[in-house]
């Protein structure tokens, strides 16, 4: 996992434990609980997990934003969305 707080990462590998598959997808949460607004954190994901990873951040209801990797511009979800914890 990479700890975003406002970090975009540039390259990497999937976050999910033992996959070492090229990072497709930008996964930006927060924990409402202990993230302001304005830090969050990012996964990367493959193809194959993005969904997975994605779940597991829903499941807990934290606000998820998923983007193309190659897409990064740096948003990050927010108290806005109405997903709090």
């Amino acid at each position: 996992m990479i700890g975003g707080l406002g970090a975009s990462p540039d390259h990497g590998a999937c976050s999910r434990a033992q996959c070492r598959e090229p990072a497709t997808w930008r996964i930006d949460w927060r924990n409402p609980r202990i993230h302001t607004g304005d830090r969050g954190k990012t996964w990367l994901a493959c193809d194959e997990h993005v969904d997975y990873l994605r779940g597991f951040l829903e499941a807990r209801s934290f606000p998820v934003a998923v983007a193309a990797f190659a897409d990064i511009d740096g948003s990050r979800p927010d108290a806005a969305d109405g997903d709090d914890e």
